[in-house]
């Protein structure tokens, strides 16, 4: 079952609108929370690695709080707040400079101070010398480390980030070598049009309340992290904002999420491909498949909700996504119900053979024994083969000349690859290279 890290925790709480997440992107370095003048933007907790002089932690950024909000969205984003709240060993007070204190952030202290655990109460937006005066008005809120920053033009960061991690152990920086032969995490991305049940799924896959989830689409904007650890491996599952047409996407907000969405399909190994089976497999879906393949991302198709259909459908099924989907003939179906969680073992399962094949390399000995017994084109030579690279797998055939090959004797060479060697759940990439340049390929 997964695990949680063992890193002291930071979390940034605050209003909305104060500056956290563009407070939580400085101190990573990194665009990872979206960020703008729409209050509210941030909903889930998201979570990052830092470092401050050999101190390691993790850090959360929280949405908007309003503690006395009836909303549903702002009630859930209070209870992950709190879930974030639980687990941390300092946290962050982000309060607006320029604004009086409202009653908002005199709820928000209230609850902070009846937790018992260290609160610094960063005074945001101070980015001029005249207004370092304002910040001794919000001592009134009862905590006596109040300090001033300006979280857009880095101000005041390192004097926050010593004061917060002043307890927090320092460790050894890696050795390269060392750091050179340690297992990377592995980066699973989950992806699908919105409220098809990506939320509910990291949830289930990770066994907590990690993400809101509702009834209303759109509720996830920003790609919510979660590290895990599944049989000594680690993994990073990122539920991404469900990907609209662009034609139905308006708000800034959203735009953003979308874009996000799509980095975080590039920065992945695999992607999830969630389908609602109560919709069956539509046009939206095929287009948010084809950006993990053209990214050449390994990939899963998770049928959620099966729970609502009856079984015997399933074979039925199965061939309809194959007909919508021919070009993702090479990715595994998982029929689940994250709801219910049924299927997450079975999808685990995949997730780790997928990977497997995705840095798989074959050597050249056996490829060019392979080679002996393919037969293509007429008037077309294969030399050799090889494969420089992994991640998707890429196979350079040399040739006798370097025009591409015509699409159906390169669906059969990366057939007879599949069949031979495997591959399941992967795209296989293939360069055709002679004296006039290499034209590349992807299946």
């Amino acid at each position: 079952m997964p695990q949680a890290t063992g890193l002291p925790t930071v979390v940034i709480v605050g209003r909305p609108n104060v500056g956290k997440s563009t407070l939580f992107n400085a101190i990573l370095g990194q665009r990872k929370s979206i960020t703008g003048d729409e209050p509210g933007i941030t909903r889930d907790r998201i979570i990052g690695d830092a470092v401050h002089f050999n101190r390691p932690f993790q850090l959360i950024d929280t949405g908007g709080i309003v503690p006395e909000d009836a909303e549903w969205i702002p009630a859930q984003i209070l209870k992950q707040a709190r879930v974030a709240l639980d687990v941390a060993d300092q946290i962050i007070f982000l309060i607006d400079g320029r604004t009086e204190i409202t009653s908002a952030d005199r709820d928000l202290a209230q609850i902070l101070r009846r937790l018992g655990k260290p609160v610094t109460l960063a005074v945001n937006k101070i980015d001029v010398a005249k207004r370092e005066s304002l910040t001794t008005a919000f001592f009134e809120l009862g905590f006596k480390d109040v300090l001033s920053v300006s979280a857009e033009h880095r101000l005041g960061l390192e004097e926050l980030l010593d004061h917060v991690t002043r307890d927090f152990t320092e460790v050894e920086p890696e050795d390269p070598e060392e750091k050179a032969g340690k297992l990377r995490p592995i980066r699973v991305s989950i992806i699908g049009r919105p409220n098809v049940g990506k939320s509910t799924l990291l949830n289930a896959m990770v066994g907590g309340e990690r993400a809101i989830v509702s009834p209303i689409a759109g509720t996830t904007r920003d790609s919510v992290d979660e590290h895990t650890i599944i049989d000594g491996r680690e993994y990073v599952f990122v539920d991404t904002a469900g990907i609209r047409r662009k034609g139905k996407t308006h708000l800034m907000a959203e735009k953003l999420s979308v874009v996000m969405a799509r980095r975080n399909i590039r920065m992945a190994h695999i992607a999830l491909l969630v389908i609602d089976a109560t919709e069956g497999p539509v046009g939206s879906d095929a287009t948010i498949g084809g950006y993990a393949h053209e990214e050449g991302r390994a990939l899963v198709i998770c049928v959620n909700k099966w729970d609502l259909l009856p079984e015997n459908k399933r074979k039925e099924f199965e061939q309809n996504i194959r007909d919508e989907f021919k070009f993702l003939d090479y990715a595994p179906i998982v029929f689940l119900s994250a709801k219910e969680k049924k299927g997450i073992n079975s999808l685990f399962r995949h997730i780790a053979t997928v990977y497997e094949n995705f840095d798989k390399r074959v050597t050249t000995g056996e490829l060019n024994r392979f080679v002996d017994m393919l037969k293509l084109e007429r008037d077309r030579r294969i030399y050799f083969m090889t494969q420089p690279s992994v991640r998707p797998p890429t196979f350079v055939l040399f040739m006798d000349r370097g025009e591409a090959l015509h699409f159906s004797t390169e669906r059969q060479v990366i057939n007879r690859i599949r069949k031979k060697f495997g591959f399941d759940g992967t795209p296989i990439v293939l360069k055709i290279k002679a004296r006039r340049g290499p034209k590349d390929a992807r299946a």
